[in-house]
């Protein structure tokens, strides 16, 4: 048997592969016409798959089985099944099924276990005659490929299947999924146009045009059968006036399921199909709704999806449309520390239990195994369910990115309970209700109204995604459910019904996160108005200083909820400003009732479409032990966000009393170059007959001074009575 050499061209230093020794037209003549049973047939055609391409078979390359095998998965002994029929670390998992078997729902179950086989790039299914290869690449567009035994007999077939053992990154999309949300975003940014230009209120619109962007979804995610809503999009471009009609027909059958012509719709409601009503499009529209309808709605990104839609909507927010947005690697630095590390840790002893109490059980017989059998079982199950009742809150949701973001972190973490069952044995869980992570466990609180709306859609299409991607099918009818836990409302301020101001409620939970919103005190009477801020100024005036942040409520809210014993652990975002001046009272009060357990003092963070500095803190009621700053373990994390002495608790010397002062502080753009200054300076009496003079100053500061910059004045008005 010769050898042939590869060159070093896919990522290793190089690649002994043995040369053919099957033709092609020998392995197809001879598994056209198999009729071998799954069992008896998979392990044989693979190898014979692995002599047309001259590739080593998993035993001839690693005797070891850790990276290359056929049986890949759970201990067998102890009734578990195993996880793939044949393995290849870093290239793709293979299922096999007998020939003209539902190869979807082998790649449902291959799906299941993905996790457990370090997430290969290839999922790959076959039933002989078919070799079907589903792309499972991160952050990328999926993809399908189907070989069948007479793409084989061609170059180009070959050169796949060699890709599959060797490159599989010969698959991968061009395309991410950022890359997909955006230009849906971007079109249906035109969309919204459309429908104004024709009178549509933003709401209306706004509410028509996520029906839309539903239907294309569900469509994608074969929820919507054979390509339904494409079809009336494309039947009714040259003939505008009857896609309205038609579209209220698909509403009405989607609100309660039932017939579309000749396809049955299930049952969607949840509150976003709640009646027929539709906006009239015309055929620039349609023809947008026909370009858009091509991208792969399945695989855009949910924790991206609702700013760029809200963006597109609000026509508030359009010009933020093409700007940056925070990603899903931000949200993660909050939703990690606070809600799953002690998650992780306690999943980490209950794998210990259950490893020990399943080497009891093997070792035992009799009612002592069928003891020991429920205990562990039981011990798995509890944890698991703990997953599910755990509530989420997020008193600032937006367009539920971060609710997003958390209940994707528990469903994963939920998966690998239940792939660490199938390895003890017992049969794999199912996402049942009140047995697995769902979106009636995520409470959210926004009082944007597009933002309210898109929340809860991007909630739901983020969960309907995991349960496609995961293997898990799709919910049962009806498919969306209304999500009454995320409320649109003020988070902060509310009035009763005699008009005094109130604290709303917030609803309980365990756990809190969010991205409040970014407003300096200096602007909070500018953009919110004298009757709110006067209010919202008396509601907190013994626990909030006066023209703080504003985020500084939602901060205060938490500790004092936290204090109650309703809630266990926050984490939150603020400006960087929160760890000095009168912001960082509120981080003094938490430490006085409890303990900041990790924070982020200063990095870089996308808001509103605008590069900030934030500051990122997580506090608890002082239970948590670790203490994490700056990606650092310390022994205590200040109130100001340091971890090294506390200067805060600082006080001020009597032999420094009024030898000090802190400088000017410009609160608005008014400084002028000299020769505008001197322009002014030499103008006559003002109206008021009183000269320029009165208000234009030079202007220095320290840095000025050392620094040597160019003169520079200013127009101020701090001593208002000379201008009288």
């Amino acid at each position: 048997m010769g050898l042939l050499f590869i060159p070093p061209l896919i990522g290793v230093d190089a690649i002994i592969l043995l040369m053919p020794t099957i033709t092609a037209r020998e392995f197809v003549d001879k598994w056209r016409h198999a009729t071998l049973k799954e069992r008896s047939a998979s392990q044989e055609h693979f190898l014979d798959l692995c002599h047309l391409i001259g590739h080593a078979t998993p035993a001839e390359a690693d005797s070891t089985g850790e990276s290359f095998a056929f049986e890949v998965g759970a201990d067998k002994s102890q009734g578990g099944s195993g996880f793939a029929d044949v393995w290849k670390k870093g290239c793709f998992a293979w299922e096999y099924k007998g020939k003209h078997a539902d190869l979807d729902r082998a790649y449902q179950q291959l799906l299941q276990y993905r996790e457990a086989l370090q997430n290969p790039p290839l999922m790959i299914v076959s039933d002989i005659d078919r070799i079907i290869i589903h792309t499972n690449f991160t952050n990328s567009v999926k993809q399908i490929r189907t070989l069948t035994l007479d793409d084989l007999l061609t170059s180009a077939g070959l050169k796949q299947l060699s890709a599959i053992f060797t490159s599989p990154d010969f698959f991968k999309a061009p395309l991410t999924t950022e890359d997909v949300t955006r230009e849906a975003a971007s079109e249906f940014a035109k969309l919204a146009d459309q429908l104004r230009k024709y009178g549509a209120q933003p709401q209306q619109a706004a509410h028509f045009l996520i029906r839309l962007l539903f239907c294309l979804f569900a469509e994608d995610a074969q929820l919507l059968p054979n390509e339904v809503f494409t079809k009336l999009v494309e039947q009714t471009r040259r003939k505008a006036t009857n896609f309205a009609p038609l579209l209220k027909q698909l509403f009405g059958a989607m609100a309660k399921g039932g017939w579309f012509g000749t396809d049955q719709i299930p049952h969607f409601n949840g509150g976003l199909f709640d009646d027929d009503t539709v906006l009239d499009l015309d055929s620039d529209g349609l023809d947008i709704l026909a370009r858009v309808s091509k991208l792969d709605w399945s695989s855009i990104e949910p924790s991206i999806f609702g700013t760029l839609f809200v963006r597109s909507l609000d026509p508030a927010q359009r010009a933020q449309l093409g700007a940056q947005y925070t990603s899903k690697e931000d949200i993660l630095l909050i939703v990690e520390p606070v809600l799953m590390a002690p998650l992780r840790r306690k999943w980490i002893d209950v794998q210990h239990q259950a490893r020990d109490l399943a080497a009891q059980r093997n070792a035992a017989i009799g009612a002592k195994r069928t003891r020991l059998d429920k205990q562990l079982r039981d011990l798995l199950i509890g944890f698991a369910t703990e997953l599910a009742l755990l509530q989420v809150l997020d008193p600032a949701c937006g367009s539920g990115n971060f609710l997003y973001v958390a209940l994707k972190l528990l469903l994963d973490l939920w998966k690998e309970v239940s792939n660490f069952m199938a390895e003890l044995g017992f049969s794999r869980m199912l996402p049942q209700a009140g047995f697995a992570p769902s979106p009636q466990q995520l409470h959210g609180l926004e009082i944007n109204a597009y933002a309210h709306e898109l929340a809860q859609i991007t909630i739901w299409i983020g969960y309907i995604q995991w349960l496609r991607d995961n293997g898990f099918g799709v919910p049962s009818e009806p498919i969306l459910q209304p999500i009454e836990t995320v409320k649109q409302m003020d988070a902060i301020l509310a009035f009763d019904k005699k008009g005094q101001p109130v604290e709303p409620v917030w609803p309980k939970a365990d756990v809190i996160i969010g991205n409040p919103p970014f407003l300096g005190g200096n602007r909070i009477r500018q953009e919110l108005g004298d009757q709110y801020v006067d209010a919202l100024f008396e509601l907190y005036k013994d626990r909030v200083p006066a023209f703080a942040d504003l985020v500084c409520y939602w901060f205060e809210k938490a500790r004092a909820i936290i204090e109650s014993g309703k809630t266990k652990r926050a984490g939150l975002l603020a400006t960087q400003s929160i760890r000095g001046g009168v912001n960082r009272e509120v981080l003094k009060r938490i430490k006085e009732t409890g303990d900041i357990f990790w924070a982020q003092s200063d990095r870089n963070w996308i808001q509103d479409g605008v590069a900030v500095h934030v500051s990122m803190v997580c506090f608890d009621n002082g239970t948590e032990t670790i203490r994490i700053l700056n990606g650092n373990a310390v022994a205590n994390v200040n109130a100001n966000l340091t971890g090294s002495d506390d200067l805060t608790t600082a006080y001020t010397l009597t032999e420094n009393l009024k030898i000090c002062f802190i400088g000017t502080k410009k609160a608005g753009a008014f400084d002028i170059d000299a020769e505008f200054a001197m322009h002014l300076l030499q103008a006559p009496l003002n109206p008021n007959s009183r000269p320029n003079s009165d208000v234009v100053f030079p202007w220095l500061n320290g840095k000025m001074i050392a620094g040597r910059e160019p003169e520079k004045w200013i127009i101020s008005f701090g001593d208002m009575t000379k201008c009288k």
